[in-house]
């Protein structure tokens, strides 16, 4: 029996490798190759495939949005194919099959594929191990609107950390550093758009590149023509642009 697979990524050449990379899988046939979310939700509805390739950042509707919008009994197996490891977690929480994070390498790719013949053969078959790692993790879904974990790769895994145990995050351009403790995990995302999924109640962005967790701030320190510098708890000194009074008040409420 013939796995029906479509791809949904707005990028030609990551479109063009998951191709080719299936062309060496013979029972896997290709129905079509979307290049956004709309034109995959029709796909989806007409010809329900069994298999989908899915980005999660892509213009007008993302990854997450367009499996949000399927029909109810026409959800296929999916594996997230992506950049970006932040929204690890979310994929499972979403009972992705996997979550592949380029570049990935073909004996990673022709793994997964494996594991969608597996779960197409037994569609009944509950995935332990996602629910394995939300056990682990004691993440219950809906619980917050913010995030709780930040995911980041390492050279054969993803590590998760809580944002509770970060210090602060700084911007690198087109990436940030999020320091906790000793260690520094670089993401590759903008410090506009972590800001939006922090929870406000315990982080606070203190100047243009730099958010801080209030609970890790010791003291407000003087600075240099009446500005001030943040001093945290494992003793690193950030400068502060953001208004004394409204640090101190975010302080008094946090």
């Amino acid at each position: 029996m013939k796995i029906r697979a479509l791809i949904v990524d707005d990028e030609p050449l990551a479109r063009q490798r998951i191709r080719l990379l299936l062309a060496e899988e013979k029972d896997v046939e290709i129905l079509a190759e979307c290049g956004n979310g709309p034109e995959a939700l029709a796909v989806i509805q007409r010809a329900q495939p069994d298999l989908l390739f899915l980005d999660v950042q892509m213009p007008e509707m993302d990854g997450f949005g367009l499996l949000a919008a399927i029909p109810p009994g026409q959800m296929p197996v999916v594996i997230f194919v992506t950049a970006y490891d932040q929204h690890a977690l979310h994929a499972f929480e979403v009972s992705a099959l996997d979550y592949l994070l380029k570049p990935f390498t073909p004996t990673r790719f022709q793994a997964t594929v494996q594991r969608a013949r597996e779960r197409l053969a037994a569609p009944a078959k509950d995935d332990t191990a996602v629910a394995a790692v939300l056990e682990l993790l004691g993440r219950q879904s809906g619980t917050s609107p913010y995030l709780t974990r930040l995911s980041f790769k390492t050279t054969d895994k993803i590590v998760f950390l809580k944002t509770e145990q970060i210090d602060c995050i700084e911007s690198a351009g087109n990436y940030v550093a999020v320091q906790s403790g000793k260690d520094t995990h670089i993401l590759r995302d903008t410090l506009n758009a972590l800001e939006s999924r922090l929870n406000p109640a315990h982080f606070l962005r203190i100047s243009r590149s730099t958010i801080v967790n209030l609970n890790h701030i010791k003291e407000l320190q003087p600075h240099f023509k009446g500005e001030h510098v943040v001093l945290l708890q494992n003793g690193k000194r950030l400068t502060m642009t953001r208004g004394l009074r409204e640090v101190e008040q975010a302080m008094k409420f946090n």
